[in-house]
């Protein structure tokens, strides 16, 4: 999550509870017989709806959408060119190595395919398989906060029920009427609350997060095809810089020459090092049959 939305996440909710406030009775919204039956409600639906372990997969999923950072279209297609100078000068068989290095699991399979010698096509259905694989867990995921979203608001109205059938038998009772309509309240707000503040915008976000991974790993499959057919870099930048905004493709070229530039001149050392030593050496010897003809 980034910090802006963290910061933003932050001011919003901090006025939202204080308009709580506002009404001087903070302490009526904390209600533990409502929060009980809504809670209590959800896990029992949630747990007769799914098994145990995809209950654990959807929180994991979530987790780690906020947690960690989205990398961006443009560090994938700097990274896509710095292969396809690489794989020019050094060969296909020194990808492995960037292989080993990769942080994405998605590129390392796109990596390992190429460096196996694997055909257009079949790189092309090994890497769509995957990506509709991960379409699909993420959407079991997705499914999951949106039925929990769905069910949320239906046990707060329980619990309304609940409170009201409390308030009904307590009728002469001016004690058991005040306990009771806190709960017959309460619970409608809770279910709201976990519903449309909690449960839907998660579904969302993993929702957001998966397309724009998709986009990525899309992308990532694009630059792996065209090094795997040794396209010209240049034309490999063109067509990897449609996947970015306007923006975001200005120095793109210029990108690709400080790329090059980088793996020429690296290529060039080994050979000036062996240039410089080879009069050395000549003068050496030179010098030795000097002495030995003295």
């Amino acid at each position: 999550m980034g910090r802006k939305n963290l910061i933003g996440i932050v001011l919003s909710l901090t006025i939202f509870t204080g308009s709580f406030m506002l009404t001087g009775a903070a302490g009526a919204y904390f209600n533990l017989a409502a929060f009980l039956v809504v809670i209590s409600g959800l896990t029992a639906a949630m747990l007769i709806s799914y098994p145990v372990g995809h209950v654990k997969n959807a929180f994991a999923v979530a987790k780690n959408v906020y947690a960690n950072g989205r990398t961006t279209a443009e560090e994938i297609v700097n990274t896509l060119l710095d292969l396809s100078v690489k794989s020019k000068v050094d060969g296909v068989l020194s990808l492995e190595r960037s292989a080993n290095k990769a942080t994405s699991s998605f590129m390392k399979s796109g990596l390992c395919l190429l460096v196996d010698n694997y055909k257009e096509d079949e790189i092309r259905e090994c890497l769509n398989a995957e990506m509709a694989f991960f379409n699909l867990r993420r959407q079991q995921s997705e499914r999951f906060f949106l039925t929990l979203a769905r069910t949320a608001p239906a046990f707060g109205v329980a619990g309304s029920v609940i409170g009201l059938i409390g308030l009904l038998m307590g009728i002469n009772d001016t004690a058991v009427i005040l306990k009771n309509i806190p709960v017959a309240f309460i619970s409608t707000l809770y279910g709201l609350i976990l519903s449309h503040l909690v449960f839907s915008p998660i579904a969302e976000n993993i929702n957001y997060s998966t397309r724009a991974e998709l986009l990525n790993q899309k992308l990532v499959m694009e630059g792996i095809v065209a090094i795997s057919k040794e396209q010209n870099s240049y034309k490999l930048e063109r067509k990897l810089a449609s996947f970015l905004s306007p923006a975001e493709r200005e120095g793109k070229t210029e990108t690709l020459r400080r790329i090059t530039r980088k793996y020429v001149q690296r290529k060039r050392q080994p050979v000036e090092l062996a240039d410089m030593a080879g009069p050395a050496a000549s003068g050496e010897g030179g010098l030795e049959k000097a002495t030995e003809a003295a």
